[in-house]
């Protein structure tokens, strides 16, 4: 799966989604645990939003993500508001050389697009390698509720003038997966007609105590598990679960 055309009209498509939230929990975690510097990794980073947002509190971002077209948006974000961070491109399962961190997160559910349970334990693995000790590892991966109950077989459209989708979702391979087949209209000023770009996207998720043995056989120590951006423990309509953890 790559994010091809959809990564330069992702912003415009996720300009509701409540970015502040995640640097707002990430700075409520570090607060709290007392990592040893503000040394941040943003893996699955998009096109920079949250990079950029860290970087504007204060955090010593570095932004990791697999799409190219991706980090070209990411990387002229930064530039455009004169933000120092630097992106890589890298497969997070696959993660190396990029040093220590003090704190490393995989939000707006990244995690849920990798397709196996070797490359989510690969991943762990790789996030644990880079932390430094005390380091935290925070992640959100949708719900199995979301992921059976809103998604599955649902189709969700838009209707605007610059920008219009079709997005039908359905059954994956595995369990507890689903696939995004996404069409989008685009409006050529220079023509005045749309264009049509189509994508597939895949997304997995397993268990809450799946993913919290998978973390403890790592070696993280697991300090928080809570839903849907509050400090409450997941219940059953989650839709959102996040995970923070510890290196020991």
């Amino acid at each position: 799966m790559t994010y091809g055309k959809f990564a330069y009209l992702y912003d415009e498509l996720m300009k509701d989604v409540p970015y502040v939230k995640w640097v707002e929990l990430v700075k409520v975690h570090v607060s709290k645990y007392h990592p040893n510097g503000k040394g941040l990794l943003d893996l699955a980073c998009g096109t920079g939003e949250l990079s950029v947002k860290f970087a504007e509190e204060g955090f010593d971002v570095t932004g990791v993500d697999l799409s190219e077209d991706m980090l070209m948006v990411a990387q002229a974000k930064a530039a455009n508001k004169g933000i120092n961070v630097q992106f890589y491109q890298q497969n997070m399962a696959e993660l190396e050389g990029l040093g220590q961190f003090d704190v490393i997160g995989i939000f707006c559910d990244s995690l849920n697009y990798l397709q196996s349970e070797q490359d989510v334990k690969n991943t762990f693995s790789r996030v644990y390698k880079h932390l430094d000790d005390q380091g935290l590892f925070i992640f959100d991966v949708h719900s199995i509720h979301k992921m059976m109950q809103i998604f599955m077989n649902q189709t969700f459209a838009l209707s605007d003038e610059e920008i219009s989708y079709i997005w039908h979702s359905y059954q994956g391979e595995h369990p507890n997966s689903v696939e995004h087949d996404l069409s989008f209209f685009v409006l050529d000023h220079g023509s005045g007609q749309y264009e049509r770009y189509d994508e597939l996207h895949f997304q997995r998720t397993f268990p809450i105590d799946t993913y919290v043995n998978w973390l403890k056989d790592t070696g993280f120590e697991v300090l928080e598990v809570t839903a849907d951006f509050e400090a409450v423990s997941p219940k059953t309509q989650s839709e959102r679960i996040f995970f923070t953890c510890r290196k020991l």
